[in-house]
């Protein structure tokens, strides 16, 4: 048989990047805006009051969805034929609809609609999630196991760019809730993502071609199952090991404990800005935390490459565990309205989170094959997503009864849970891929 190289295709990894840079600055937008839109809402309905805890229970119920229509979606993809391929018809619908609906979250917002607000926050969950499962899939789709690290990367630090759009717009006096002249000025942030949603959608349909790409990767795809950091390398149907099944339980465990931890921060962080610190945006902490993770996600690769996934995750946690921790002892001084010292704590969580992201996913979809991967895909996203659903209830009502610097602590200790769960997956790892040439290294 002929000898095949592995070598990553960078063009077509940075245009699946692009899907990923909307879904990630749309997110940024829905999860910066919208727990204030509630919260001014709901004052203005019901009076003053601590609505920490109703807040909580809107966003998770938006998340609630995803737990079901993430696997539902995936799939759906993982089993259809089409002229376009298997996730293009679902990222194609799905980004539509929802680059329609988004901007009517800050227009009902200035036109004081609660209920317009929840019922338009729910409808973009539910098209947000009929296309992110399938765009997400679409990169193991085309890219040979050992290889998916640093395409994860690469794709990560594309769509972390659309995090760092959005938190530049919010930064804008006129986009702020306090600083808007008019609130309807709110909407044309939301407008501007749209617009750049539906470019990405005419960029991916007309550069990459599913069906096309699927029959030249075939063979490289193959080379890729044969070299999979899992106990036994995994074949079409192939039954994962005992090891394998015990490995990925942890995993998909750790993977909920530490989206507990982060998505408190992100809920409720704009919240923590205006209550506690008492500044219009606090959006520039986050804004760090992206560049930084940007930076962290081309030499985070290669250090997963070198020292493995596990050990690479391992370093991200205990970043996490230090910048978190730093910032609920922060909060407990004199010093927790200074914005200066939360941003380099998030600098630092940046780090982490990047070298998390980077490995987390590339670790879940090793264990699927090609007739399974929105599947697995499904099942990362509804580990996060269970903990995104229940986790700003569970803080809003803490921070109800304990204050707000409570945040923190709860963000430690969640993070603190999952490195010590995450310490016991078992590292599967294969010689380096960069000199593996060809199946005869693998026959029989």
């Amino acid at each position: 048989m002929d000898q095949i190289n592995l070598k990553l295709n960078y063009k077509r990894t940075f245009i699946l990047g692009i899907t990923f840079f909307t879904i990630l600055m749309l997110w940024q937008m829905y999860n910066y805006y919208c727990p204030l839109f509630l919260n001014d809402l709901l004052t203005s309905t019901y009076g003053d009051g601590d609505y920490n805890y109703i807040v909580g229970i809107i966003m998770a119920m938006d998340n609630v969805l995803a737990l079901f229509l993430l696997p539902l979606f995936g799939s759906l993809s993982d089993k259809t034929r089409s002229k376009l391929g298997k996730r293009t018809p679902f990222i194609i619908v799905g980004t539509v609809v929802s680059l329609i609906i988004f901007p009517f979250i800050p227009f009902f917002y200035a036109i004081n609609s609660l209920a317009g607000v929840i019922v338009s926050m729910g409808l973009i969950l539910v098209f947000m999630q009929m296309f992110r499962n399938p765009a997400v899939s679409l990169m193991p789709d085309v890219t040979p196991k050992p290889l998916r690290g640093t395409a994860n990367g690469i794709i990560n630090f594309v769509g972390y760019i659309g995090a760092i759009f959005a938190g530049a717009l919010q930064m804008i006096g006129i986009f702020t809730i306090k600083g808007a002249p008019n609130p309807m000025f709110l909407i044309i942030p939301f407008a501007f993502t749209s617009v750049l949603m539906i470019l990405s959608l005419i960029i991916l349909i007309l550069k990459v071609k599913e069906n096309k790409i699927a029959k030249e990767m075939k063979e490289e795809m193959e080379l890729g199952e044969m070299l999979a950091e899992t106990e036994a390398a995994t074949k079409y149907d192939h039954r994962l090991t005992k090891q394998d099944k015990i490995n990925l339980i942890l995993l998909i465990i750790s993977i909920f404990l530490w989206f507990m931890s982060f998505n408190a921060v992100e809920t409720f962080w704009s919240t923590y800005g205006t209550k506690v610190m008492n500044v219009g945006s606090n959006s520039i902490a986050t804004i760090v935390l992206t560049i930084v993770s940007m930076i962290t996600f081309i030499p985070g690769g290669k250090l997963a490459n070198k020292i493995g996934r596990k050990w690479s995750i391992v370093i991200g946690l205990a970043c996490m565990v230090f910048a978190l921790g730093g910032c609920y002892i922060i909060s407990l001084t004199p010093l927790k309205t200074v914005l200066q010292i939360y941003i380099a704590f998030f600098a630092i969580a940046g780090i982490g989170w990047a070298l998390i992201n980077l490995s987390s996913y590339p670790m879940v979809v090793e264990m699927s094959d090609s007739s399974n991967v929105g599947k697995y895909t499904g099942l990362y996203y509804t580990s996060s997503m269970f903990a995104q659903s229940i986790t700003p209830i569970c803080v809003g009502l803490l921070m109800d009864f304990l204050g707000y610097e409570s945040l923190f602590m709860y963000s430690t200790i969640f993070m603190i849970l999952a490195l010590i769960v995450f310490i016991f997956i078992k590292n599967v790892r294969k010689a380096p891929i960069e000199n593996k040439k060809g199946f005869e290294n693998f026959d029989n």
